[in-house]
């Protein structure tokens, strides 16, 4: 089985230890990686298809150096190996304009906005990770301690992998 990825872009070296501390209790299962720029997330990512692994959810922070948030899960909405990615802002200071073009052209799943609490990051992450297996078509029995289990289980039904008897 393939790993699943969590990755997490952002220049501030204290949000990103935030993210690893609130998401930990998913690493076990998804893996959590964390760039501090585009250009560092793109080697991340390059890393992660050589090894033939995914990334689920990639929150990315809007203001960047160099690139914004949006810009990079524009190119990310762009590539086709990570176009199924779940994308979300991750950002207190976006505005309006910069968000709408981040839901209309990086097909933004979800919006975070600082500061966050770590169940709202959970939670975010446990549903968009939930819809990542179930669009991915994976075996959601894996998942169904970590994420969604009555939706995983629902999924799991439909593909007849459970039944009734």
């Amino acid at each position: 089985m393939n790993q699943i990825y969590i990755l997490c872009i952002d220049d501030e070296a204290d949000v990103l230890e935030a993210v690893e501390r609130d998401l930990a209790t998913l690493e076990n299962v998804f893996p959590l990686e964390t760039a501090s720029s585009a250009d560092e997330a793109r080697g991340l990512l390059e890393r992660i298809k050589r090894q033939g692994d995914e990334v689920g959810i990639a929150f990315c922070d809007h203001v960047m150096p160099k690139e914004t948030g949006g810009e990079f899960l524009s190119w990310m909405e762009a590539t086709p190996y990570w176009k199924k990615t779940r994308k979300a802002l991750l950002t207190g200071q976006a505005g309006l304009e910069a968000t709408v073009s981040a839901i209309n052209n990086a097909g933004l799943d979800f919006y975070v906005s600082k500061p966050w609490t770590r169940e709202g990051l959970v939670q975010a992450a446990k549903r968009l990770l939930t819809d990542y297996v179930i669009e991915r078509d994976l075996n959601p029995l894996p998942y169904m301690a970590t994420l969604d289990a009555e939706r995983l289980s629902a999924h799991a039904y439909k593909k007849g992998l459970l039944s009734d008897t």
